[in-house]
């Protein structure tokens, strides 16, 4: 296996309960990498298992080139974990929890905390029982950027903060990004759809696919349809398989394209329909793709 994480055939099960089902997934080196899915998919089994927190019950995943469960303190000083639930030391002062960590970290960079601690406003002097939710996020993120770790594994950074926060907290990823490899799992999609290079789609505990994130945005579109009324929707079996959540009224059809190529999707609409009058394109944001998918048509993209 090459490159900073790979899954092969990883199932996990708690009990009778599959939560993973056969997961292959590949993070390249410099990416940053998005995992998304519903609620109950299986993004954040996925990710302790990436972390040693559980242990797969087949299959293999290597993290930096080793096995995910012979991970160790000298793996850990190379890879950096914030969770929505971090856990710290609620009676540290921020100032204390950078210090407490530099012995633990080869490469910590003092330069770098303290740009951090800048950048994100931080209050050196007050506990991080009195930090609020954001500020407690901003310190989670601040002591696993300043080793500049190759990897860096976030499960949803962004709940629950506001979006000044959000923003302040996406800047300083992207400051990282390039030398250190992200790994995010995030329901905020309007959020991180910017800035993600890759992203990969978990369901149900089944990865149905993984791409680049211009790929993903060039293949997918919103195409309306006037027609001649009444509309006359293709049968079943003439219906193309990449063209999701269709909606018709007297006039207008209205569908989702996942495969969409100008010239082949034009001459494929006027081949099923008659009388076309306009063919409207329009692109759809990561949130608008991942409904598409989430309501049933994972299986036919």
């Amino acid at each position: 296996m090459n490159g900073v994480l790979q899954a092969r055939e990883v199932t996990k099960s708690f009990g009778a309960v599959a939560v993973l089902d056969g997961l292959n997934l590949e993070v390249p080196r410099g990416s940053v990498f998005g995992l998304i899915g519903p609620n109950g998919a299986g993004k954040t089994t996925s990710i302790k298992i990436v972390m040693n927190i559980l242990q797969p019950t087949s299959g293999r995943v290597e993290v930096l080139g080793v096995d995910s469960r012979r991970l160790g303190p000298r793996e850990f000083s190379r890879i950096g974990y914030v969770s929505e639930n971090q856990e710290m030391p609620q009676w540290m002062t921020v100032e204390y929890l950078l210090a407490y960590l530099k012995p633990f970290y080869p490469t910590w960079d003092d330069a770098r905390a303290v740009e951090l601690l800048r950048q994100f406003d931080l209050p050196r002097k007050r506990r991080l029982r009195d930090l609020s939710r954001g500020m407690w996020m901003k310190a989670a993120l601040a002591s696993s950027l300043a080793y500049r770790p190759p990897l860096l594994v976030l499960d949803e950074p962004f709940s629950g903060l506001d979006a000044l926060v959000r923003e302040e907290l996406i800047e300083g990823l992207l400051e990282s990004a390039g030398e250190t490899t992200i790994l995010i799992s995030s329901h905020d999609l309007s959020d991180i759809e910017s800035f993600l290079s890759h992203v990969a789609y978990l369901d149900r505990g089944r990865l149905w696919f993984t791409e680049e994130m211009t790929s993903l945005s060039a293949r997918f579109r919103e195409i309306e349809v006037t027609v001649d009324p009444p509309a006359q929707m293709p049968a079943g079996q003439d219906w193309p398989a990449a063209w999701l959540r269709p909606e018709a009224s007297p006039a207008l059809v209205r569908f989702v394209e996942s495969r969409f190529d100008p010239e082949r999707t034009a001459s494929e609409i006027r081949r099923l329909f008659g009388g076309v009058r306009e063919i409207s394109v329009h692109p759809m944001p990561l949130r608008a793709i991942f409904l598409t998918l989430a309501r049933g048509a994972s299986k036919t993209v």
